[in-house]
């Protein structure tokens, strides 16, 4: 990997983090008029397209390069990716993107807890302190007990889980087998798991949020083909910790565009979580094989 090769994808993370921050916007201003089902259920037809179209443009056959051995694993994967998309899109209506994101920072974390038990991967007691250093920062966002949050602030933190248990169910799928098949079923399951649901939900739409929707499925297949670029030319050790930009964006966003309160302690725990991610990301980088 050459330093051009890592400085482009870095370029594309920021990229797609600053999309991912501006659908992310749209999610909350749509969630807020309309019902949490039917918003995702266009998102997902709009990801299940996109999928089609990059199963349409690989080299081989669109039976090949589809079939696959762990339909039940992506039925898994798919249903959680489901339900945590849905987790997320309702929080930003109900507490905004600066909490949700503060809280959902905590989700490199939860893999890295996750791998080892699941995966049997190795996980040293420095990022075990690193895991437990960030939790630390999500109680102090939460101050459990305090009523500075409602329970409507456990939704993001749901929410990491399911997308971390979620991330590491890929991990295991993508050991087997190329890992396009697990976006796609991811995509394609996920579109038939949540249309039914989103019909049964529908409300009319304005012709301006009809504008504002296909904005938003724009946005999210960009924004997952400037990530998969990113991937495609960058080691993801050396473009992960500028993820963690879409905290910075999202809730740069809820200020300006939501007019959205930055409270001091959600601004120190996400701080402080965001430091034990990149340590244990770090760790990660410089354990032995």
């Amino acid at each position: 990997m050459t330093q051009q090769n890592t400085r482009a994808g870095i370029a594309l993370m920021i990229a797609a983090v600053a999309v991912f921050s501006l659908q992310d916007g749209l999610s909350r201003h749509l969630a807020t008029h309309y019902n949490t089902l039917m918003v995702v259920a266009i998102r997902y037809w709009f990801f299940a397209a996109f999928v089609i179209m990059l199963a349409l443009r690989q080299k081989a056959p669109l039976a090949q390069t589809v079939r696959t051995r762990h339909l039940l694993l992506h039925l898994a994967r798919a249903a959680l990716l489901v339900v945590e998309v849905c987790a997320m899109v309702q929080s930003y209506a109900l507490i905004g993107l600066v909490n949700t994101h503060a809280v959902f920072s905590s989700c490199p974390l939860i893999i890295v807890a996750l791998s080892g038990p699941i995966l049997g991967e190795r996980v040293g007691w420095q990022r075990w302190l690193a895991i437990l250093a960030g939790f630390g920062g999500i109680l102090f966002i939460l101050q459990p007990g305090s009523g500075v949050f409602s329970l409507a602030s456990l939704l993001p933190l749901a929410s990491a889980l399911m997308y971390a248990l979620y991330s590491v169910l890929t991990r295991m799928s993508a050991s087997t087998e190329p890992s396009f098949r697990s976006l796609f079923w991811s995509g394609m399951i996920g579109a038939v798991l949540v249309t039914p649901i989103g019909l049964w939900n529908w409300e009319p739409m304005t012709g301006a949020d009809w504008g504002w929707m296909a904005l938003y499925g724009t946005m999210a297949m960009s924004a997952n083909w400037l990530l998969i670029k990113c991937y495609e030319v960058a080691e993801a050790s050396a473009v992960q910790p500028y993820a963690y930009l879409q905290l910075v964006f999202a809730s740069a966003l809820g200020i300006v565009a939501f007019g959205e309160v930055l409270q001091w302690q959600v601004v120190t725990g996400a701080a402080i979580v965001v430091a034990a991610g990149i340590v244990a990301l770090w760790q990660d980088r410089h354990q032995p094989a």
